[in-house]
């Protein structure tokens, strides 16, 4: 039965519910709350994946996984795991299980490993350009590059992140405008909007071959914008911050801050998506709702987890 609910619960994080969450028109009400549900539910997939094939496998030593595993590292010791072929005769079968949750668990981790070490290294290569082609004096956290083009996007860092603008976007905004630019990217910073798409990256790297990553992936960089776009209207006007990104939306950012922010493969956010939601503003989720949601993003992500650690 446990095995059963991993696998049922696998296969609804792998294929519906990432669907329907991302069509789900509520998400622009509440960006906050649905980037936790995305977090929850590539959580809570993730887990389900390699705890599927683990408990199959350790279900003949154990009700558990605690108490599983040391009884089926123990089987493969001492060779005992032989005799019990003649009551299971699946045991090679879910030795090979076992193997390819331990696998796909260290593929996982390793994929995000590797993703945020190029990333750290290309926004430190991008950031060295930068300080190298930009004038510093707008401000210690800012940089000007010599760009005719309207730019505006932010690096993060480990030792201290920048707002880059260009030359273009000075001349042809209004200093109101610059403000609600820089606010919004600044947010991005504040936020650590990096973590999340670089998690949801190395999510799409790991698994590419199931096309919700993707869909997940781009969801989170949409919801991403949204929460800066919210953080800058609290502190300057809409109209400014819309014929901001009306005239820097299209701009092509160059090098690994392509799509203004994190890094070469952040999904490209549609910036008509952004205008519609700031030219017809909708109420906010009510508080009850977006509670629930919450909670059930929380149960859900702890669900995986109790069903291996404690059936």
């Amino acid at each position: 039965m446990t095995v059963l609910l991993l696998a049922v619960l696998a296969v609804a994080l792998a294929w519906p519910v990432p669907v329907l969450l991302g069509r789900a028109r509520w998400v622009r009400r509440a960006p906050a709350t649905a980037m936790v549900l995305w977090q929850a539910v590539a959580l809570a997939g993730g887990l389900c994946l390699v705890g599927t094939p683990l408990m199959w496998g350790l279900s003949p030593f154990g009700d558990s996984v605690a108490d599983a595993a040391p009884a089926f590292l123990a089987a493969l010791g001492d060779g005992s795991w032989i005799s019990r072929l003649n009551h299971d005769p699946w045991i090679p079968a879910r030795i090979a299980a076992v193997t390819v949750a331990v696998l796909l668990f260290g593929h996982l981790v390793l994929t995000l490993a590797v993703t945020a070490v190029r990333t750290v290294a290309q926004r430190r290569r991008h950031r060295q350009l930068v300080e190298l082609l930009a004038d510093s004096s707008a401000g210690s956290p800012t940089r000007v590059l010599p760009h005719d083009v309207p730019l505006a996007y932010c690096l993060p860092g480990l030792t201290g992140s920048l707002t880059v603008l260009s030359r273009g976007l000075l001349d042809q905004l209004s200093e109101r405008q610059v403000a609600a630019v820089v606010a919004h990217e600044r947010a991005h910073l504040r936020q650590r909007h990096d973590v999340l798409r670089l998690v949801f990256e190395a999510w799409q790297r790991a698994v590419a071959w199931l096309p919700t990553t993707a869909t997940a992936q781009g969801a989170v960089a949409g919801l991403t914008e949204m929460l800066a776009d919210d953080a800058a209207l609290a502190a300057h006007d809409r109209e400014d911050l819309v014929r901001a990104i009306a005239l820097t939306g299209e701009a092509t950012v160059p090098g690994d801050a392509q799509n203004q922010h994190v890094g070469p493969r952040d999904a490209p956010v549609p910036v008509t998506l952004r205008l519609y939601r700031l030219l017809s503003p909708v109420d906010p989720l009510p508080l009850p709702a977006r509670l629930m949601i919450v909670a059930g993003s929380l149960c859900l992500a702890v669900l995986p987890l109790t069903v291996l650690l404690l059936s």
